[in-house]
Formats: structure tokens, C-alpha cells, sequence
């Protein structure tokens, strides 16, 4: 599987970050830089995050 498509997919909240290094096959290290590192190159994937109403 194309691991763009892995990566996009957590951003959109399909799946979490666990299953996302399943799925890629990567230790929780890896997995956070090759997440930074797509931010850099895409920052319109952004992950959404919900405000919290206090």
C-alpha cells in the first residue's frame, strides 16, 4: 500500500496513529517522522482539530 495514502488517511481521522504504523509496518519513532515530515511537504493535510467547548 502506498504509504502516502496510509498517511492521508490518519490525517483525515479514518484511521489512528497505531494502525497507521501497522499498516506501514513502523516503530512509533519512525512513524512520527515520516508524519512531521509529510506536514512539511503538505500543509494542507493539516489533521482537523475539534475546539473543545468549555
Amino acid at each position: 500500500m502506498d504509504k502516502r495514502k496510509v498517511i492521508s488517511a490518519y490525517h483525515r481521522g479514518f484511521i489512528t496513529i497505531q494502525e497507521c504504523g501497522q499498516i506501514l509496518g513502523l516503530e512509533q519513532v519512525q512513524l512520527n517522522r515520516l508524519i512531521h515530515d509529510s506536514l512539511d511537504e503538505h500543509p494542507s493535510q493539516t489533521p482537523k482539530v475539534q475546539p473543545i467547548n468549555s
